[in-house]
């Protein structure tokens, strides 16, 4: 005889803390789930079959690991699940190998996208005479970015010496960052947020310039929504209500580049990790290796005319990208990427480089060793975590602003904890808002 579902009434001890365990140990185990066939679990980006998840979020509420889910799927599931504040959605058509598959807010922004009056949506012709058009100006007027009040700085020169002093990277790892970027050209240096990434890769390049010099540095950030067609080459608007074919920021860079073979410029791309990489790089996948540069190995861009020159990456552009690898929405480098780059590991620095940069900034002693005392605890308590370790610890970037006035820095260092850390462990242990809350308040203590 078959056995008899649990009775319904004690749905009520399914909790929205239940669920979020279930998901999380679905993630854990990497569960193989039968796909629903109509209906999403929506959660962080990721969809989920809906019965199984109440399924298995029943049985840890009941503490019966055969407990059959007396609910059938569809409405009466999503139902529970949705007054437990879950998203629950019908199934969206994704493109062939989309990379916005599980991305539900990408998705609804593509069934924006304009295609046309459909048939039943055309006006019909009215009766009504047309009246004539407005006479144009001689010249239209054309789509631009409106100019910039401001130029760039005047270059500076720039040494080993003077990076030593303002970065908390002992001359052993400089030089190591330094030799990579040379033998690679390519570098990429990756930690937890707050290490200063982006502060050492503009030292970096200045270091190889040999001066302060802008503009020999372009500046990119990567982006979800970031394409070839912005970063190489691809069809824009040209204001006056057509397309042209026009280059992205690596052509232009690479152009300049070439123009001066004899001086090194450098291609800085922030948030490296946070783009579709393979999409939007393209034949840089391969122009980027150290011995495909030059022109011996250009090569036709896809919307370039037959006749137009090949492109190329000069022997002269090296590239330094940073990437967080405390972000969970984003997936590993591609291999065949990540054998391009060199790749330098930033760490917390909760030691003596900041205790002497805080105590030059008229800091008092109390509040720096309650801060390095703090955030070295924290810190090491978030690197035991199994679900979390070194790559989410907090960084030292955090408190390089100290103020000006030593009377103000208490109360700097607990608006910092409370308002820009305290969010961050709420994050960390979203599911454990007990543990967080503990962890907030022996920081804030």
């Amino acid at each position: 005889m078959a056995a008899t579902p649990t009775a319904p009434s004690d749905l009520s001890l399914l909790t929205r803390e239940h669920v979020l365990r279930a998901l999380q140990q679905i993630d854990r185990e990497g569960t193989e789930l039968t796909p629903s066939t109509v209906y999403d679990l929506v959660f962080r980006g990721r969809r989920y079959p809906p019965r199984p998840v109440a399924q298995l979020a029943y049985r840890l509420a009941t503490g019966q690991t055969d407990a059959e889910w007396p609910l059938p799927a569809g409405a009466p599931t999503n139902q529970v699940l949705e007054g437990l504040s879950f998203t629950v959605t019908t199934k969206r058509p994704t493109l062939a190998n989309s990379p916005l598959d599980g991305d539900v807010a990408a998705q609804d922004a593509l069934q924006q996208l304009y295609t046309g009056l459909a048939a039943d949506e055309v006006p019909l012709p009215t009766h009504k005479k047309a009246t004539a058009p407005a006479t144009l100006p001689a010249s239209s007027p054309q789509a631009q970015e409106p100019p910039t009040a401001y130029g760039a700085a005047p270059a500076e020169p720039y040494d080993r010496d003077m990076a030593l002093r303002e970065l908390f990277v002992s001359a052993e790892k400089l030089d190591d960052a330094l030799a990579g970027l040379g033998r690679k050209k390519n570098l990429i240096l990756q930690g937890p947020p707050g290490t200063g990434k982006t502060f050492l890769a503009r030292r970096l390049a200045w270091l190889l310039l040999g001066a302060t010099d802008e503009a020999r540095i372009e500046l990119v950030q990567f982006h979800p929504s970031y394409s070839y067609e912005d970063f190489v080459q691809g069809f824009r608007p040209d204001g006056q209500g057509g397309f042209r074919l026009a280059d992205g920021v690596l052509p232009d860079v690479c152009r300049r580049a070439a123009q001066e073979p004899h001086r090194p410029f450098v291609l800085l791309i922030d948030e490296i990790n946070r783009g579709h990489l393979n999409r939007i790089f393209g034949e840089l996948l391969v122009l980027l290796e150290a011995d495909k540069r030059g022109p011996r190995h250009a090569v036709r861009l896809p919307y370039s005319p037959a006749d137009a020159p090949r492109f190329f990456v000069p022997d002269n552009l090296y590239v330094i990208g940073t990437m967080n690898t405390a972000d969970r929405s984003l997936a590993p480098l591609d291999y065949a990427l990540r054998r391009r780059f060199a790749f330098v590991p930033m760490q917390p620095e909760f030691g003596e480089p900041l205790r002497q940069l805080l105590k030059a900034r008229g800091v008092p002693t109390t509040v720096t060793e309650r801060l390095l005392a703090r955030l070295n605890e924290l810190n090491q308590t978030i690197a035991d975590d199994p679900e979390l370790g070194t790559d989410f610890q907090l960084g030292h970037s955090y408190f390089c602003q100290p103020p000006t006035d030593a009377a103000a820095a208490a109360g700097w260092l607990a608006l910092v904890l409370e308002q820009e850390i305290a969010p961050l462990l709420d994050d960390y242990w979203f599911d454990q808002p007990a543990q967080a809350a503990a962890h907030k308040q022996r920081l804030l203590q």
